[in-house]
């Protein structure tokens, strides 16, 4: 897709009837209202006196006119500066300083967020944005365009918000169109697809797959005010019967884990049987439909990235045929690296490089293929912005974008994660640990939430978040006083030790686990902070 943002829209022949964004329950802005909004909200930026390479941050949780804004700002020329909203208001404040901003559009929960930061700049509430007639838009105004190019920079993207930590990654126009056009040859969508969206606008993943690959094909988006329960969720599910939701491994895991799982071990002649392959398939077919039903009964694709997904629930969807897609990517690479459809996606593999991007292991182990993943093609960034330093440090000498991720590819050339680089454990007897995978044998145990592998000394431990519904229930039964719950949660810790041992190379081997007493903290693309428990 050799094309700008500025094309994309105007070349936009989507039926102007067709549903485009909306809140569950409410009404949509339909493709119509975008176009409509898109040109008189340029017009206002041009008479502001906005000019081609200014940035403009957005600061909102997921909305109609999130979509509207980006594409009217990066249509321009200008470059849009999404901020995540789980960011507090000292992070927002940085990298609106850091990226010089000219005005900010925010909603009114996040703009009331930074009253007390003193903010210069001008804020515009996206709730204020109405359509109105395009033939009655400012056409004077609305003339004096930008001429764009594909590698001009779109937007700046922000991993973090902290002071002397912000790396704002640069993406141009040919960065993110190029990956948008990856996402067709994964799955053709048309505007009979309708997509819930569940991840933040402000990350990547979700603008490239969940909005704008939405957009070039005229399907809807439906958004959830809030933050959605399961209650609220399964109600979605069921009243839009989406075809396309884009996640994180944690979603599908606790659903799984919680509702699935649960009756295979609830009595003792269902767990040998669930244990057995042949049975196991059965029941894991069975459960599947019932599984999509919840899901609306008419998903395509259940596309999951952003970390590793648990070897068990992949073998429930995998016998299931429950229609997932395990994606790679990095926000570097606008994201998408890897992926595949539904219907030839490998068991534990992130599926095959992109069709315009190409992938390869550096300096792979000679034993066993490892090695760092390393990237080539149309979605790699710019650069970090203004850091010429760290930019230099992820790019090899020929070119080639360091992801600082394990890997190895097969023949056929499917891509399997192994961790992250900076993550790996070397163990006594100089065996490679990769601790994501050890996480992923633990969380199988129905007692365990989360984990998280370190090493102490030349010791491997474990810190374990337990499952406090599946605990409480355990000790209610028992009716053991107060006193005894400690104890009762240390040995259960040591039986979950022995258990995940079995499964363990003699060097590699768990001296203790220990508990971790509130939920791990988390990015906002929920992926643990490992370095806070390390």
């Amino acid at each position: 897709m050799n094309m700008t943002f500025s094309q994309l829209v105007e070349n936009h022949n989507v039926s102007d009837k067709a549903k485009a964004f909306g809140f569950l329950g409410k009404d949509f802005l339909t493709y119509g209202d975008v176009k409509s909004l898109i040109k008189s909200l340029k017009n206002e930026l041009i008479y502001r006196g906005i000019e081609k390479g200014d940035r403009i941050a957005l600061f909102s949780e997921n909305q109609p006119h999130w979509g509207v804004v980006y594409l009217a700002v990066t249509s321009l020329g200008a470059v849009i500066v999404p901020i995540l909203p789980e960011f507090a208001s000292k992070a927002v404040v940085n990298i609106l300083d850091h990226s010089g901003a000219k005005l900010l559009f925010a909603s009114e929960k996040q703009r009331r967020k930074l009253e007390e930061a003193g903010l210069s700049l001008p804020v515009f509430k996206l709730e204020d944005l109405e359509p109105v007639d395009g033939n009655k838009a400012d056409k004077t105004l609305y003339e004096k365009d930008f001429a764009l190019e594909e590698d001009d920079l779109a937007a700046i993207l922000y991993t973090s918000g902290t002071t002397g930590n912000s790396k704002g990654v640069m993406l141009s126009h040919r960065n993110i169109l190029s990956n948008v056009e990856a996402s067709y040859q994964i799955i053709a969508i048309s505007e009979e697809d309708r997509f819930l969206s569940l991840l933040p606008l402000a990350h990547t993943y979700e603008c490239t797959l969940g909005l704008l690959f939405p957009f070039t094909n005229g399907s809807s988006v439906t958004y959830i005010e809030g933050v959605p329960s399961p209650r609220i969720l399964m109600d979605a599910l069921a009243r839009v019967k989406p075809t396309m939701i884009l996640s994180v491994p944690l979603l599908i895991e606790k659903i799984y884990r919680s509702k699935v799982a649960g009756l295979f071990h609830s009595r003792k002649i269902t767990s040998i049987l669930y244990s057995l392959p042949p049975t196991r398939f059965l029941l894991n077919h069975i459960a599947g439909k019932k599984l999509l039903k919840a899901f609306g009964g008419e998903l395509r694709f259940f596309g999951i990235g952003g970390a590793p997904l648990g070897p068990d629930v992949e073998r429930f969807l995998k016998d299931s045929r429950f229609p997932y897609s395990i994606g790679y990517g990095l926000t570097e690479t606008s994201p998408l690296l890897a992926g595949d459809n539904p219907s030839i996606q490998r068991f534990r593999s992130t599926g095959n490089p992109v069709f315009n991007g190409e992938l390869r292991i550096g300096e792979p182990d000679r034993r066993t293929g490892v090695g760092e993943i390393q990237a080539k093609g149309p979605n790699i960034m710019l650069g970090y912005y203004k850091d010429e330093e760290r930019t230099a440090e992820v790019f090899t000498e020929d070119g080639w974008f360091r992801t600082g991720d394990l890997g190895k590819m097969t023949q056929d050339g499917r891509l399997f994660i192994k961790g992250r680089k900076k993550n790996l454990i070397l163990g006594s007897n100089g065996e490679n640990i990769y601790p994501e995978e050890i996480e992923s044998l633990i969380n199988e145990n129905e007692y365990v939430e989360e984990s998280v592998i370190t090493q102490k000394g030349k010791e491997l431990v474990a810190f374990i978040y337990l499952n406090a519904e599946k605990l409480t229930a355990d000790l209610k039964n028992m009716k053991l006083p107060t006193e005894k719950f400690e104890e009762y949660k240390a040995s259960l810790l040591d039986r979950i030790r022995q258990e995940v041992n079995k499964h363990l190379n003699a060097g590699i081997r768990l001296s203790s686990l220990i508990e971790q007493k509130i939920p791990f903290e988390k990015t906002p693309s929920m992926k643990i902070k490992r370095y806070l428990y390390i």
